[in-house]
């Protein structure tokens, strides 16, 4: 499945100083210096075609619980086979989850063809994820990035069924083989399934944006049909087991429900968290370094900061930037730093001692909004930044702490 991160890439503007804080079933379940572990992505894999592939510590809970199912059935199957049929089994959750991860690198391949930076790739409980940076521009690309997982589930799938024309049924490659293209069909199918968070809920995003112009449209639409769809699985399928078994043991009954619970739940949840990520990617054009600016009164290092105040009171600044002999900005004044300062301090107190110098990522154009607004800010992680205009003139100092206060106060605005 295809997965924006946990809100857009500027969701989370400085995500180490605490400032504003910077998806269904198998195949779709949903720092600068790069480590094995990454942060909550689980143990470093490989990088193909240049994207991490990490497999989250829940999956080795998986591939022990698909070894031990699939091995009870093994042993009705090939009952020779004896205790080795656990390491058959062991091999076939490999396999599975290497058929998954196919799913997910054909999400990869099509959103690096459309520009489009991913995250990572996880492997985890019930799947993967593909965590795509950027929306598509077009319900046409929508429709093709979404489709192309699913179609690779079906096209392994026939390739396994293939191959099980060359070999004898009733053997450990036959019933191999079988497993691996029922489980890759079974992937395909419940990924078509018309909700989000599933692939088949965006290709229905994608042709309601289509119809109606709208994404925001699509994405309501498509994020409630997944919630109707939730309710259906954490319904039907015990019933439709139940119906099925008619077994006087309920054990299986209740595996069934346990996990037509959990399914549904993941599927809710995603459906939530796609209508918010959609709510919040329509509000973030409304944060602009040009209306969020403070004005600036420029002063030497070894000004006074009752004195630095003073004029700033005077100009009806809110900011001060520390310039050189040239008027040339050097630092930015931390607004922090100087409310530490008692007020019988600050006629003793020079800004110099009290600012942060201007580091090439602290400078940002008053043109910038929304989401590249964020995504310069996260870049360069600081309290004030020093706005310029395009021609290189001052503008002003843009606080972390405003941006923060017009992005909640941006959703929670009711919708339209």
């Amino acid at each position: 499945m295809i997965k924006a991160r946990r809100g857009p890439r500027g969701a989370s503007v400085n995500e180490s100083s605490g400032q504003p804080g910077n998806s269904g079933g198998p195949g779709a379940a949903g720092d600068r210096k790069e480590r094995p572990r990454g942060p909550g992505g689980g143990l470093l894999m490989g990088r193909p075609f240049g994207v991490p592939v990490y497999v989250a510590p829940s999956w080795f809970l998986v591939a022990i619980l698909i070894t031990w199912i699939f091995g009870g059935q093994l042993e009705r199957v090939l009952p020779d086979l004896g205790a080795v049929r656990y390491l058959v089994s062991l091999f076939f959750a490999i396999a599975f989850y290497a058929s998954v991860l196919v799913h997910e690198l054909a999400h990869t391949v099509a959103a690096l063809r459309f520009k489009l930076p991913v995250r990572r790739i996880q492997l985890q409980f019930f799947g993967g994820v593909s965590e795509i940076e950027k929306e598509s521009e077009t319900p046409g690309r929508e429709f093709v990035l979404a489709f192309v997982g699913p179609l690779l589930s079906m096209a392994l799938a026939g390739v396994f069924w293939l191959a099980m024309r060359g070999v004898r049924p009733g053997t450990v490659p036959g019933v191999l083989l079988a497993g691996l293209m029922v489980s890759n069909l079974i992937v395909a199918v419940f990924n078509l399934l018309p909700g989000l968070p599933l692939d088949g809920g965006r290709m229905l995003r994608a042709v309601v944006w289509k119809i109606s112009g709208k994404p925001m449209t699509g994405t309501v639409a498509a994020a409630w049909t997944g919630r109707v769809l939730a309710i259906v699985v954490l319904v039907a399928l015990p019933l439709l087991s139940y119906s099925d078994d008619m077994r006087t043991d309920s054990t299986g009954s209740i595996t069934d429900a346990l996990l037509g619970a959990v399914l549904a739940a993941i599927i809710w949840t995603g459906a939530g968290n796609a209508l918010r990520m959609a709510r919040l990617r329509e509000r973030l054009p409304d944060l602009r370094a040009r209306s969020l600016t403070r004005r600036a009164v420029p002063v030497s290092s070894d000004t006074p900061l009752s004195e630095a105040l003073r004029r700033a009171n005077e100009a009806g600044a809110r900011a001060l930037v520390v310039v050189d002999g040239n008027g040339d900005p050097m630092a930015l004044v931390r607004e922090a730093a100087i409310v530490d300062v008692p007020e019988h301090r600050r006629p003793w107190v020079s800004v110099g001692g009290l600012s942060q110098d201007l580091q090439p990522g602290m400078r940002v154009s008053a043109e910038l909004a929304g989401e590249e607004l964020l995504d310069t800010l996260r870049a360069t992680p600081a309290t004030e930044y020093l706005v310029v205009e395009p021609t290189g003139e001052v503008y002003g100092v843009l606080s972390t702490s405003d941006v923060e206060r017009a992005f909640v106060a941006a959703m929670a605005r009711p919708s339209s």
